[in-house]
């Protein structure tokens, strides 16, 4: 597929279309959502197994400092992720024309679609994957990313993410990295979005995952006041699209065989 840009208020942003060529006006779209280090290419090949999952087109893109889109302003502040989820993202849907759309974020993008549906009403969202998604900053989250700061300081991880966000590196790894480790962001916080949300959520986590405990899920379940399916997956871990792609492809379908319009 063809890689493309659209100018938005903060800068461009990179997009990319999966799956048909033409879709059914009314069957909704699957919006990828990345991780915190994320970007298109680091999806790998889960957009184009997602759309033949669902049979729909899937849309990914790369956040403001992420891939090939326009770079950030650094610090990021705490409330960057409401920013992406109540400003970006909507924008973005207007300029491409979506109409109607299912949410699948992984990580700081499974953090982004709870925020976004816990926000004013949109009759276009149809339901909401979170992937390994964060409501609170827990301690394991710290110990991990102070991991990552060293290996990125002193490591490999600098040039291994260099292939992926070139001139936006430093914006990638600082923005994401500063913002968790800062005092202002020990007690951030999205409990409060969730009795808010009106789709249905499907919510997935390995067990394995050295970002964030089973605590986040019973969290994201217990304030959860719409139909919902939680599942927690064996050996896997925090990237379940790499981990566990077969298990996680055919639990989207599922979850979404009972979404208004995506019944095939």
């Amino acid at each position: 597929m063809t890689r493309r840009s659209v100018d938005l208020q903060g800068g461009p942003v990179e997009y990319e279309w999966f799956g048909p060529t033409v879709a059914d006006a009314a069957r909704p779209v699957a919006i990828l959502l990345h991780e915190g280090l994320g970007c298109i290419d680091l999806w790998r090949d889960f957009p184009e197994r997602l759309a033949e999952a669902l049979d729909c087109r899937v849309l990914a893109y790369s956040r403001h400092g992420y891939g090939g889109s326009g770079p950030c302003d650094l610090p990021r502040p705490v409330t960057y992720m409401h920013h992406e989820a109540q400003a970006v993202l909507p924008e973005l849907l207007g300029a491409l024309g979506v109409d109607r759309y299912l949410l699948v974020g992984h990580s700081d993008g499974g953090s982004i679609a709870l925020i976004h549906g816990g926000g004013p009403a949109d009759p276009g969202l149809v339901g909401i994957v979170m992937l390994a998604a964060h409501i609170f900053n827990e301690p394991i989250n710290q110990i991990e990313i102070t991991r990552a700061r060293q290996a990125y300081e002193t490591g490999g991880l600098k040039d291994a993410l260099a292939k992926y966000h070139g001139a936006n590196t430093e914006c990638a790894f600082r923005g994401w990295s500063e913002a968790w480790l800062s005092d202002a962001f020990k007690g951030w916080n999205l409990e409060s979005f969730l009795p808010r949300i009106q789709v249905p959520c499907l919510v997935m986590q390995g067990i394995s995952d050295a970002y964030g405990t089973e605590e986040q899920v019973q969290g994201i379940e217990a304030g959860l006041t719409v139909p919902n399916t939680i599942i927690m997956l064996p050996d896997c871990g925090h990237a379940i699209h790499r981990d566990q792609p077969d298990r996680l492809l055919g639990a989207i379908r599922d979850f979404a065989s009972g979404l208004k319009g995506m019944q095939n």
